[in-house]
């Protein structure tokens, strides 16, 4: 699952790379960088593995952070906060596929915008009976929000698996070699502002 999530990023390492680095071996001739987004998304996920154990995941913002402080904290500014509540006011922009870029939500003064939108997205997924779908709908709508300066979709990744599995569900896991797919479902999704593609996708990718 982090090599996949870091294929999806562009992360130069392979998979028997990734398992070394994991072992605590460093893999010679590749960028720091690459090295440091494993690592992060190794800790993110062992942090996700040690609240779903105690019980205590949540689908909320306190959790969301908590992720993304541990996952972006080499690459995003202000990690663990959404835009706008920390010291920047930029970013949430996407750049597509064809290489036009797409603007996420607005941040609004101290971030008063994603908050409301968040808000409103908990509120509503409280009342989707299928915890399947309201996983999923959750990934698509915090990925096209942008709350984050930068790793949004690995953080809702993230989040989408915590409430499949707290909710006794396989996780999902997008392969890397289906990282066109991926990509063209997001594009549709920024674009029209419909993620019907997108999570229909995502429900062919369950990792069990």
């Amino acid at each position: 699952m982090v090599w996949n999530a870091a294929a999806l990023e562009g992360n130069t390492y392979t998979l028997p790379e990734v398992r070394t680095l994991l072992e605590g071996v460093t893999v010679a001739g590749k960028p720091v960088d690459d090295e440091r987004q494993i690592l992060a998304l190794s800790e993110a996920y062992s942090h996700l593995d040690q609240v779903l154990a105690d019980g205590t995941f949540r689908l909320d913002k306190r959790t969301s952070d908590h992720l993304h402080a541990i996952l972006a904290r080499h690459e995003a500014l202000d990690a663990g906060r959404f835009r706008g509540e920390g010291a920047t006011t930029g970013g949430g922009h996407v750049r597509l596929s064809d290489g036009s870029v797409v603007a996420g939500a607005e941040a609004g003064e101290g971030g008063v915008e994603l908050l409301a939108r968040h808000q409103d997205l908990i509120a509503y997924l409280d009342r989707v009976p299928d915890v399947r779908l309201a996983a999923l709908v959750y990934f698509a709508a915090a990925t096209r929000s942008q709350f984050y300066f930068d790793g949004n979709k690995r953080t809702a990744r993230l989040m989408m698996t915590g409430h499949l599995m707290a909710g006794g569900y396989d996780p999902v896991s997008v392969p890397a070699a289906r990282k066109l797919e991926f990509n063209v479902a997001l594009d549709r999704m920024f674009t029209t502002d419909d993620a019907t593609e997108l999570i229909a996708f995502l429900g062919t990718c369950t990792l069990d």
